[in-house]
């Protein structure tokens, strides 16, 4: 499957590979970055086994990883993806995204998102985004919201955690038809922080 690069002024999303992933290892081993995840980067040889998962699900034409370029301090940034693709229903996830410390809060992850939404909706025209988030994560919580993903629902005790908790996961999504207003939205957001 070909993976586009996705840009605008801010971000660059490259398609994720084994060739272009040891520019991330440095970032993944920053403390506490995924915290609420239940995926483990925590080793250069852990982060390669992530790596590969999201390339398998790529071949098995289920995610689109993307490796993150900010154009603003030009340094890689992180990593994101599309997952659990569903052709057939066009729905699927936006997620596994992690920045460094120091990209986080900085306008960063709006572009990302908006790149990432505009593909889905007007490139590929799916339907339906979902976004999966730890009931505790706050700040992703937030984040989406701000976006205008509307919380579908809370899937108690789903999900098994690296240290045994068993996380409550929100369920956000958006619909196709909510991309125009949101877009709109958007686009003032990311004309104000330029």
């Amino acid at each position: 499957m070909e993976i586009p690069t996705l840009e605008n002024i801010r971000a660059k999303l490259i398609p994720l590979s084994l060739d272009n992933y040891q520019q991330l290892e440095k970032i993944a081993l920053e403390k506490d970055l995924i915290y609420y995840s239940p995926s483990d980067i925590s080793t250069s040889e852990k982060l390669k086994d992530y790596i590969q998962t999201a390339i398998d699900g790529l071949e098995n034409k289920t995610t689109i990883p993307f490796i993150i370029y900010d154009k603003e301090k030009q340094a890689y940034a992180g990593s994101t993806r599309f997952g659990l693709i569903n052709w057939k229903n066009k729905v699927l996830h936006i997620g596994w995204t992690w920045l460094g410390h120091k990209f986080q809060s900085t306008g960063l992850n709006i572009n990302i998102k908006f790149l990432m939404l505009q593909y889905v909706f007007e490139s590929i025209e799916f339907d339906k985004v979902e976004f999966r988030i730890d009931e505790r994560n706050k700040k992703s919580r937030k984040a989406v919201e701000k976006l205008g993903a509307t919380l579908e629902g809370i899937l108690r005790k789903d999900t098994l955690m690296q240290d045994g908790f068993r996380r409550n996961t929100c369920c956000y999504g958006i619909l196709k038809t909510e991309w125009p207003q949101i877009k709109k939205r958007l686009l003032a957001v990311l004309d104000a922080t330029k």
